[in-house]
C-alpha cells in the first residue's frame, strides 16, 4: 500500500562539494504516505521484504545499506525527539538496539562497541533531528570448540560504523539508519553525511 503512495523522482538536491567530487549522483525517495524522504545513491538498488519500512543496499558493497524505521503510533506518541532524552541518552538508546539486533548465540563470538558521537540540529524544515554514530566489531573464535585456550584466537569478522538519524512526525518517531563498513566509511564519509542531512520526517496530509 506505501509503495502505491511512495515515489521516486530525481532530485537537484544540493550536496556538499565534496560529493560532487566523487561524481556520485542521488536520487530522492518520497513516501508521501508514511511521511519520508532521503537521498541515496542512484546506483543502489531497493531490496524488499527487508523487514523495515524501505530498504537500499549498495550492490557492490553488500555490507553497506541504508533503511527507514516507523514507531507505532499506537505504543507511543512521540511530539519531539527530545523524548527520547538528550543526544547523549538517544546515542545510548541506538547502540542498545543495535546490539539487541545482532546479539548472537555462537559460542566465542565478541562484540566491542562505542558511541562515536551524537548530535542535534534543525534542518531546513524547521524540525529537530539527532545524529547518532556508531561503531561494532565482532570478533569469532576460529575454533570455539578447541579444548585448550591458545587453539581458540579470536579473530575480527567485521568492523562497521552504524549512522542514525533520528526525527519526529506524525506522533510516530522516523530513525533513518546507514550501515556501512569502516574502511568504506572512510572513502564515503562525504557521501553518507550528504544522506543523513537529506533525511526529513514529513507531514501526512489529512
Amino acid at each position: 500500500m506505501a509503495l502505491i503512495f511512495s515515489s521516486f523522482v530525481l532530485s537537484n538536491y544540493e550536496l556538499p562539494k565534496a560529493a560532487y567530487a566523487q561524481a556520485v549522483e542521488f536520487r530522492e525517495y518520497i513516501d508521501t504516505f508514511d511521511g519520508y524522504s532521503f537521498m541515496y545513491p542512484r546506483n543502489w538498488i531497493q531490496v524488499r521484504g527487508a523487514g523495515a519500512d524501505i530498504f537500499f543496499r549498495d550492490p557492490l558493497v553488500l555490507d553497506e545499506n541504508l533503511s527507514v524505521e516507523i514507531s507505532s503510533p499506537s505504543s507511543s506518541k512521540y511530539k519531539s525527539v527530545k523524548d527520547l532524552g538528550p543526544p547523549e541518552e538517544a546515542g545510548k538508546g541506538v547502540l542498545k538496539q543495535y546490539l539487541t539486533e545482532f546479539m548472537s548465540t555462537r559460542l566465542g563470538v565478541r562484540r566491542e562497541s562505542s558511541v562515536l558521537s551524537t548530535s542535534s540540529r534543525v534542518a531546513d524544515d524547521g524540525k529537530l533531528y539527532y545524529d547518532v554514530e556508531v561503531s561494532i566489531k565482532s570478533y569469532a573464535n576460529n575454533n570455539e570448540l578447541a579444548v585448550m585456550p591458545q587453539d581458540r584466537v579470536a579473530r575480527l569478522e567485521w568492523d562497521r560504523r552504524y549512522l542514525s538519524v533520528l526525527g519526529v512526525e506524525n506522533n510516530c518517531l522516523y530513525e533513518l539508519r546507514i550501515q556501512t563498513p569502516e574502511k568504506v566509511f572512510v572513502q564515503e564519509e562525504s557521501d553518507i553525511r550528504a544522506i543523513m542531512n537529506s533525511f526529513r520526517a514529513n507531514k501526512i496530509a489529512a
